[in-house]
């Protein structure tokens, strides 16, 4: 009997090979920037992040990140549902233009969208009548990580739903429960893992987001600009220690995000596991 040979080297071979490429195009440069923040005194630190400048950049952009997410939440379950339950004509263009986000280069769709909501463009013609004006705006901002982090609860939702068993909703039917009361107490219970994983994910997208913001924002300072653009502001004034505090900070962010983000995805695996 032959010994069967495996596809890939060894153990040590494989494992040594991720480490190295993980730490050259990962941990390397993250521990620069980290190094280069921490050349600062914790005075320097506290005052730089505490600047009015600074902490209006975070409020945009968490507020508005958060926002976007939330909006997107009800829009993605919807977009999930309709995917998954019924069959219609284009259905599967729908399906394809979900994921035109993750496709499209964030510049195209921030130039994209500021075209379409100026007061002169065709949403923003149809909106300046009732006195509203997104382009330009932190309401822009929103619409821009809308648009990008929806795809995220679609598909974070859209495998869930389809491995939802409907017998429990039709025996919640012949007992005489209505649409909402099969919603609210069967089908959204075992989809609530999902759709936090989905908020989570387009909130971390968001909170990061540079290219689709940077032409819609309009960049006001404390009014609508994001934390991205001042890192960029302050290596354009040689401030590399300011511009490295603040990145580490979104860093720090982004790990929590992470860490959350995974927690909620064993979750979401455990509840199909539950379901199936």
């Amino acid at each position: 009997m032959t010994a069967r040979h495996p596809a890939l080297p060894g153990f040590r071979l494989s494992l040594g090979l991720t480490v190295l490429w993980l730490v050259l195009l990962v941990l390397l440069p993250l521990a620069g920037l980290v190094v280069k923040a921490a050349s600062l005194s914790p005075a320097q630190i506290l005052a730089a992040l505490a600047t009015p400048r600074a902490l209006a950049a975070f409020r945009v952009s968490f507020g508005t990140a958060a926002l976007a997410a939330l909006f997107d939440l009800p829009l993605g379950l919807l977009l999930a549902w309709s995917l998954t339950r019924y069959r219609f004509p284009g259905r599967r263009l729908l399906d394809a233009l979900i994921d035109l986000p993750f496709a499209l280069p964030t510049a195209v769709a921030g130039i994209a969208l500021t075209t379409l909501y100026v007061d002169d463009g065709w949403l923003g013609a149809l909106l300046a009548p009732f006195g509203l004006s997104l382009a330009f705006t932190p309401s822009g901002i929103v619409v821009a990580l809308a648009f990008v982090g929806l795809p995220f609860i679609v598909r974070s939702v859209q495998p869930v739903l389809a491995d939802l068993p409907r017998d429990a909703e039709e025996a919640a039917l012949t007992l005489g429960a209505g649409p909402f009361a099969i919603l609210r107490r069967v089908i959204l219970p075992p989809l609530l893992p999902a759709l936090l994983t989905g908020l989570a994910l387009a909130f971390a997208r968001g909170v990061g987001e540079y290219g689709s913001v940077i032409f819609i924002a309009g960049n006001r300072p404390a009014i609508s600009e994001i934390v991205p653009l001042l890192i960029v502001i302050k290596l354009e004034q040689f401030d590399y220690p300011g511009a490295a505090l603040l990145g580490s900070t979104m860093l720090a962010a982004s790990l929590l995000l992470l860490l959350a983000i995974n927690r909620l995805q064993r979750w979401t695996a455990a509840e199909r596991v539950h379901v199936v």
